[in-house]
């Protein structure tokens, strides 16, 4: 009799939880006779910090499949290749650190606003339903911050320790503790739209502006 371990059990269920989240997001567009809106898109590592990630002999990858769906969107966060034991933070975000070719942003001014969504385990997926495809904002009229749009995914690692010995030191407040590591993956900007990829309906005639 074959056996299978309970590692793969558990990478089965997630791989079939998965498939059932993006079908229930899809069917009801579809049969609706309307196509559904999705993306499929890769995050890119921070570079100094691969070798702080990767599993022997593997490569860390991310990739990304996100529905726009009613009353909310799903996105599926799926990653392979990293060390066993690397805890993460998913972060919604208004600008990115890379330009669309992958070089560093010169005078990166910050990564702006940014929204906690998810917590994330190496080798394993998150699962995210919210309001994420082409509306996402955030506002605070407290402080003058008019709504703003968070069309860029990233992850953080979690405990600054993992980091450390491919030379980061202090933190970052990207986790519930605000004590979390450097940035570890995130997505790029279009090369035309110049916005992030949760934006499905850019603006052709203004470059910047995604259509809601």
């Amino acid at each position: 009799m074959m056996r299978i371990s309970a590692r793969r059990w558990a990478g089965m269920a997630t791989a079939a939880l998965v498939a059932a989240l993006l079908a229930v997001a899809i069917g009801p567009l579809s049969q609706a006779g309307a196509a559904a809106s999705s993306a499929s898109f890769d995050l890119f590592p921070n570079a100094k910090f691969v070798p702080c990630m990767a599993a022997p002999g593997q490569t860390p990858k991310a990739h990304v499949r996100v529905v726009k769906g009613e009353p909310n969107d799903t996105l599926v966060l799926s990653t392979s290749g990293f060390k066993s034991g690397l805890r993460f933070d998913v972060f919604t975000v208004q600008r990115s650190n890379q330009q669309a070719n992958g070089t560093p942003v010169a005078g990166f001014p910050g990564f702006g606003l940014a929204w906690y969504q998810s917590d994330l385990q190496g080798n394993s997926s998150a699962v995210i339903k919210s309001i994420l495809v082409n509306q996402i904002f955030g506002f605070d009229p407290d402080v003058s911050l008019a709504p703003t749009n968070t069309f860029h995914l990233g992850f953080w690692f979690n405990n600054p320790a993992d980091a450390a010995p491919c030379g980061f030191t202090g933190t970052t407040p990207f986790n519930g503790d605000h004590t979390a590591g450097p940035l570890a993956f995130i997505s790029r900007p279009g090369a035309v739209s110049t916005l992030g990829p949760l934006c499905l309906d850019p603006d052709a005639s203004t470059p910047g502006r995604c259509n809601p």
